[in-house]
């Protein structure tokens, strides 16, 4: 790639795919129901996005890693949304994946969509299960701000040229301190705080957005 002229930061879980993959893995263990009804408060900012995570997370213990082979098998792209990371990575901007998901997942997505920048949370793993914990840094809504200006000094850009798309709360602090936040079929909370949204689930909506595209 020649010299990088943007970078653009998406959100995983209900905005680059349709589903929230911490509920399906509760489906696996029969727990979906419960979990979902964290997760859509949790995403409403209605809950600490941590602890609602470790919450979640631990109703998932004993559940094998193979889990997550299946579970990448049910998840779809939002429409469009292949075809929008290529055009952005044609014209030089670079697409990252900062999610509050899970790198088993989101390393497969990333690969299969040529994305080399991305960043999710580690699950605790023994004898080929899932231990209910996590590991490592939280990708809290700090720490995707964090990421997202990490990742623009590395390429030295300006924070003009860079964009942030997310859906729910813990999106919030990344939208605002990008160039260009982006609500896209956002919760109310994000609605109301971010001018720029995209109502329609469909990322060529977002592209006229963008106004440093060639």
């Amino acid at each position: 790639m020649s010299k990088v002229k943007g970078l653009c930061i998406m959100d995983v879980d209900g905005t680059l795919i349709l589903e929230e993959v911490i509920d399906l893995l509760g489906r696996e263990v029969g727990r979906e129901e419960e979990i979902a009804q964290i997760t859509s408060r949790a995403m409403r900012g209605e809950l600490n996005f941590e602890r609602s995570l470790r919450d979640r997370v631990s109703l998932l213990e004993g559940l094998p890693i193979s889990v997550f082979d299946k579970v990448f098998k049910s998840i779809q792209l939002t429409p469009n949304a292949q075809k929008f990371i290529s055009i952005l990575q044609k014209n030089g901007i670079l697409v990252g994946l900062v999610s509050g998901g899970f790198t088993p997942i989101v390393d497969k997505l990333a690969k299969s969509l040529g994305i080399t920048y991305f960043s999710a949370n580690q699950l605790e793993v023994k004898d080929g299960l899932l231990t209910g914990e996590l590991v490592g840094a939280i990708i809290s809504p700090e720490l995707k701000q964090a990421t997202l200006e990490q990742w623009r000094k590395e390429l030295k850009l300006p924070r003009e040229r860079t964009v942030a798309i997310g859906d729910g709360a813990n999106d919030l602090l990344m939208l605002k301190s990008s160039g260009l936040g982006i609500a896209f079929c956002a919760k109310e909370v994000l609605r109301k705080e971010i001018p720029h949204h995209v109502d329609k689930r469909d990322f060529l909506e977002v592209l006229p957005l963008i106004d440093f595209l060639e």
